[in-house]
């Protein structure tokens, strides 16, 4: 943890938030992300859970790539503006390094009205066709994205170090440090991986998205590995004025990975949401959340990730303050298939309980038996009276 603490000046505590303040700055020019090219020789090695690159070592490109983008701190981007709309729903401060608390919240991602596609839940994924990727070790799934991303690598290999030689639920060490790699805040000023995937997916950019194929296999695969949450109420807060996008009885759905948060407590913390300005909650009533907290960089929140393809249907709105819009969600899964499972026999939906139905196949034939014996002895009582008579 030395090179951690080397490299890394601030521990986020908290639930991410992408601000302006974290994101990269990226030449209007430079709208897409790079495409790859197909080459040969994956060479990313791991000993134990060290990742080690050679000079000399060539990184897949899997994917062909268009155009490319130039990483500058001085220009604006399209992502700043959609940064500057988000805000977050916090946990309850710590008591330890309350000094550093404004550089150290890691807060619940709040990401306004692009975060969400109206819909008739009949689009088709953004990430179609990941699901044909093979499901390859951490290092390999990400060896697409190493032009993508500053310092990757060093955050793979933090990812894997800090997993459990037998982590929880199931799940390989790859899997779970994929998940551990999403919830990990890059160093200011370079934008996060959840951050730019949550973008790429909110847009519906196909072909910036091809990168993260092989990458979003391994994710999925560890997600609905993690046993369905029951049923519950989660929340999620813009800095914005939504109630007029989503009247009641609408449909939408959530293209992007949404973080989400259960504990009603840190709305009372002002300053987040605040006390002025325009300010919509979201609650939704989830029903295939994951709770992700035995998995994640920050261990002590309880995260709630609602996957790619949620589909709501507004119920209700309320506006409890003034310029404070609350908006009742209910997640519904929807006719057509928004997200494909990432192996055959995984479960997207929780499987729907069938008490009576089990008993019933037991009742039947039990009830076919005892039928046919109580005609069986019925039929041999009247034979056996009518050879006595005659």
């Amino acid at each position: 943890m030395n090179n951690y603490s080397q490299q890394r000046t601030t521990l986020n505590r908290n639930v991410r938030i992408q601000t302006e303040l974290t994101a990269i700055k990226l030449d209007d020019e430079a709208e897409n992300f790079r495409r790859y090219k197909r080459t040969k020789n994956v060479r990313i090695q791991t000993a134990s859970t060290d990742i080690i690159l050679d000079d000399n070592v060539k990184i897949e490109r899997q994917h062909s790539r268009n155009s490319r983008a130039n990483i500058k701190n001085g220009t604006t981007h399209k992502f700043d503006r959609t940064d500057e709309r988000q805000t977050a729903i916090p946990k309850e401060e710590s008591n330890i390094d309350r000094n550093n608390s404004n550089q150290q919240e890691k807060q619940i991602t709040e990401n306004g009205a692009k975060d969400i596609t109206k819909s008739d839940g009949t689009e088709i994924s953004p990430i179609v066709g990941y699901s044909e990727e093979p499901l390859l070790p951490l290092a390999q799934a990400c060896a697409p994205l190493t032009d993508i991303f500053h310092n990757l690598v060093f955050y793979v290999e933090l990812a894997l170090k800090e997993t459990p030689e037998q982590p929880p639920d199931g799940l390989s060490i790859d899997e779970s440090a994929a998940i551990r790699l999403y919830t990990i805040e890059w160093d200011k000023p370079h934008r996060s991986l959840y951050s730019t995937l949550n973008f790429n997916l909110k847009n519906n950019d196909r072909q910036a998205l091809l990168p993260f194929h092989r990458y979003i296999k391994l994710f999925l695969t560890a997600l609905v590995k993690l046993p369905c949450v029951p049923p519950l109420t989660v929340w999620r807060g813009v800095t914005k004025n939504l109630s007029a996008e989503f009247p009641p009885g609408s449909g939408m759905t959530w293209w992007a990975f949404s973080s989400c948060t259960t504990e009603m407590t840190v709305l009372e913390n002002n300053m987040y949401l605040g006390q002025e300005g325009d300010r919509t909650l979201f609650s939704v009533e989830a029903i295939n959340g994951r709770t992700i907290k035995a998995h994640s960089h920050f261990v002590t929140e309880d995260e709630i990730v609602l996957m790619s393809g949620t589909h709501m249907i507004v119920q209700s709105q309320l506006s409890p303050a003034a310029n404070l819009y609350i908006i009742h969600l209910k997640q519904v899964e929807p006719e057509m298939m928004t997200l494909e499972p990432p192996f055959e026999g995984a479960h997207i939906y929780p499987k729907i309980p069938r008490p009576f139905y089990r008993k019933k196949r037991f009742m039947i034939p039990t009830c076919l038996l005892l039928t046919l014996f109580i005609a069986g002895v019925i039929i041999g009582v009247i034979l056996g009276t009518k050879s006595k008579t005659t």
